[in-house]
């Protein structure tokens, strides 16, 4: 296992330099959210997107490993893409994916490990309008593990009818779980850290921060 998937979390070396080096890279939550909009910004003037994924780039993140400026926690609708979104670059995120962008115990390790271990100053949520996941809670009966999601979204949204307004309180939802770690808790005190929520428009390539 030690070269597989969870290296992460089995290879100590790896872990302990990464802590002893972040200080050096790590930028505040508000430096974060301005480089997000900024990059949101370029995203939707552009006409097409460009990224270093040159040799050289490759082989230098292999060595000096990842210092991604935000977490991002997004659907799995193929639509969203946070990278593109962001116009960011490999290394710049740390993404979470999961159909409705629902919290359980999975994503908030993997929150919690990227704002310790990487040093990363800002969460944010990342819903989008017209999400198949929030029309399954409101509107249909889903059966086996799709239910799972669904029943949290279904948590968060309540008897809601507007579908634009059901995304944004499963986001603010999604937020509030994240924000009851207590992990979480001491970086927002010790780091500054930031949990935020955010709509991607599909239609536009906006993300609005709520």
């Amino acid at each position: 296992m030690a070269d597989g998937l969870f290296t992460f979390s089995c290879r100590d070396d790896i872990i302990n330099t990464e802590v002893i080096n972040m200080e050096s890279y790590r930028i505040t939550a508000d430096q974060a959210k301005k480089q997000l909009v900024t990059g949101n910004q370029k995203y939707i003037a552009a006409r097409e997107l460009k990224t270093d994924v040159s040799p050289e780039t490759l082989l230098k993140f292999s060595h000096t490993g990842q210092q991604p400026y935000a977490i991002i926690i997004t659907c799995s609708d193929s639509r969203v893409v946070p990278e593109l979104i962001f116009s960011a670059g490999i290394g710049d995120l740390f993404v979470i994916r999961v159909a409705g962008n629902v919290i359980d115990s999975h994503q908030l390790g993997s929150i919690e490990y990227a704002a310790e271990h990487l040093g990363t100053g800002l969460i944010v949520v990342l819903g989008h309008d017209h999400c198949g996941a929030v029309d399954a809670a409101m509107n249909h009966e889903p059966e086996g593990y799709i239910k799972y999601i669904t029943d949290e979204i279904t948590k968060a949204i309540g008897d809601e009818k507007d579908e634009f307004r059901a995304c944004c309180l499963n986001v603010e939802h999604s937020c509030d779980i994240i924000e009851h770690s207590l992990q979480i808790q001491k970086d927002e005190k010790e780091y500054g850290l930031k949990v935020l929520g955010a709509i991607y428009h599909l239609e536009s390539g906006e993300v609005e921060f709520l």
